[in-house]
């Protein structure tokens, strides 16, 4: 499996600005229907609003977007914790994406029900019920990470991290409110697994994961295709900042600019 890619920014901002651009050209460079997979949280706020500004959105075609969720809290379509809601306010709601694009997970009935209607949304929209390494589900799949390591809906010791044929799972006992994840096979069908971290709080729980700790979930992500991490100063390990002083040094003496 080859290493992740790391990106390192300034600021929040900067990963944003980032990130708006790679998707742009990422999705110019496909055709037909794209797909990806949105995460909730505080730290992709700031990508979703740019995506949704007026020189940025008209260079989507957003009538080919497909969005899906990598995890959702069990609560109300309009509740201030919902993951989807969030996506509407900051970025849907501003463009012209087709309301039968935007597959949020159900959060009504009982949560096992609602995975499962989750997941044969999923594998009705991948026209199998076996995921192909070589046909990834998404061509990206955005995630975060907690301070405790957690990614998506898949925290520390929870039995959910060794489910291996079910795509989409309950959890309950983990957080107050009940939630609904994708699992690691979902998760890594992706052309791109994008991790976005920021924060100084964050820092020694991604050395941790860069060491390979797979008590921590985001350890053990993978992707059927590449893996990325984009993250700010503040959240990089000291080794992997140093690292990147490094490359910078050398392209200043090379007299090449920045990637």
């Amino acid at each position: 499996m080859a290493l992740p890619l790391t990106k390192i920014f300034d600021d929040r901002r900067q990963m944003a600005d980032a990130c708006a651009a790679w998707l742009v050209e990422r999705i110019a460079q496909t055709q037909g229907r794209f797909a990806i997979a949105l995460s909730g949280g505080s730290t992709p706020k700031p990508l979703y609003a740019l995506l949704a500004t007026p020189g940025i959105a008209r260079q989507i075609p957003w009538d080919r977007v497909h969005v899906f969720w990598g995890d959702e809290r069990f609560v109300p379509a309009d509740h201030p914790d919902n993951n989807a809601r969030m996506a509407r306010e900051t970025l849907l709601s501003h463009v012209p994406i087709p309301a039968a694009n935007v597959h949020a997970m159900p959060t009504d009935g009982e949560p096992e029900a609602a995975a499962a209607a989750y997941q044969r949304t999923l594998q009705d929209y991948y026209g199998a019920a076996t995921l192909d390494p070589a046909r990834p589900l998404f061509d990206v799949n955005l995630l975060g990470m907690g301070d405790d390591g957690h990614t998506a809906s898949l925290f520390p010791g929870a039995p959910q991290l060794d489910e291996a044929s079910a795509w989409v799972v309950a959890v309950r006992d983990q957080k107050p409110e009940t939630r609904i994840t994708l699992t690691y096979p979902a998760l890594a069908s992706a052309r791109t697994v994008l991790f976005m971290v920021e924060g100084a709080a964050k820092q020694s729980t991604l050395t941790r994961v860069f060491a390979g700790d797979r008590a921590l979930p985001a350890a053990r992500v993978h992707a059927d295709g590449e893996l990325v991490w984009y993250l700010d100063k503040s959240a990089a390990p000291v080794e992997r900042l140093r690292g990147e002083e490094h490359r910078e040094e050398g392209r200043r003496e090379e007299g090449r600019p920045g990637e």
